[in-house]
């Protein structure tokens, strides 16, 4: 049998996984619709399990919360479009205590200051116990949820970024606690996480620097296409044109470095050819200072990222 998941809080981020979950599921146990083929390979041993009925890392039973009704509503509206398992998915609004007396595994997908008035309550408390708590929230510790909830609760951060709404994502989740049942909880949470993208086991001390590098990530990335898409449009290209050819070519740099194993500086270097318009483009790229401008960036949001959830000074 599987076990029952719960996602408290179930906005973009918490639809994005529990799509990613649901759909991985409709994908094994579909006899008509074949598992869609990833363009690249999970890393290594993160790979989602085969399927079986009896696997008990696989959720069978789903639980959404939410605080409004007419989010209720229209969270329906987008898991009816994911099949016969996302039609079972349970969404309701203010019930998070009863929900997490029936889950197994509770991820909190919530705002960072909400989380404490979530936790700290005694009926809650007690509900986590002996329970799997994957918190996603950015800057709030294990260390301050532990003290919210009692000691036979395993708490886990996990932290997706926004690609992980088309299956493309990168989540880092802290380390397990030793127990009895760590092989089995890290197998649940790969399931989940696999099937939304990329996951990495990281200790929780680098938390902060990859809220910075791969949550905010996607917004630097996207300063730096748009900037190569306005060269091109400088330079007589359509706009369409512009920002497709600059798109498929970031893409296609980074699946390089992912599929290939190849280091950036080494696919710079078969482009870059003596006395050529590359070395020409990237030495204004070095008087502009641009890789030191977009390292100083990882540096600045890892230091805010720190000051998130934390109470104010």
């Amino acid at each position: 049998m599987g076990y029952t998941l719960c996602v408290l809080g179930c906005g973009t981020m918490g639809i994005a996984i529990l799509s990613g979950v649901v759909d991985s599921l409709e994908a094994r146990t579909s006899t008509i619709r074949p598992p869609q083929p990833k363009w690249e390979l999970h890393t290594s041993g993160t790979l989602t399990p085969v399927d079986s009925s009896e696997d008990a890392s696989l959720p069978s039973r789903f639980i959404a919360c939410v605080t409004r009704a007419e989010s209720a509503q229209r969270l329906k509206g987008v898991l009816l479009a994911l099949g016969p398992i996302g039609e079972k998915v349970e969404v309701v609004a203010g019930q998070n205590l009863e929900s997490v007396k029936q889950a197994d595994v509770v991820i909190l997908c919530c705002k960072p200051q909400q989380a404490h008035s979530i936790l700290s309550g005694q009926e809650m408390k007690e509900a986590l116990a002996e329970k799997l708590l994957i918190s996603i929230l950015a800057g709030v510790t294990i260390s301050q949820m532990s003290g919210w909830v009692l000691p036979s609760t395993t708490v886990i951060r996990a932290m997706p970024n926004t690609p992980c709404k088309i299956r493309e994502g990168m989540t880092v989740v802290s380390e397990l606690p030793e127990s009895s049942d760590v092989y089995l909880q890290r197998s649940i949470i790969l399931n989940i996480f696999s099937s939304i993208g990329r996951c990495r086991f990281l200790d929780e001390k680098h938390f902060d620097a990859c809220t910075a590098l791969s949550g905010s990530g996607p917004a630097f990335a996207c300063i730096f296409l748009e900037a190569m898409a306005d060269g091109g449009v400088m330079m007589g290209l359509p706009r369409a044109e512009a920002l497709e050819l600059a798109a498929q070519t970031l893409q296609g740099a980074a699946r390089m470095t992912l599929q290939a194993g190849a280091h950036p500086a080494q696919i710079k270097d078969t482009v870059t050819t003596p006395g050529g318009c590359t070395i020409a483009g990237l030495l204004a790229l070095e008087d502009g200072r641009v890789r030191s401008t977009i390292a100083r960036a990882i540096q600045i949001a890892t230091e805010r990222a720190s000051e998130l959830g934390q109470p104010a000074k």
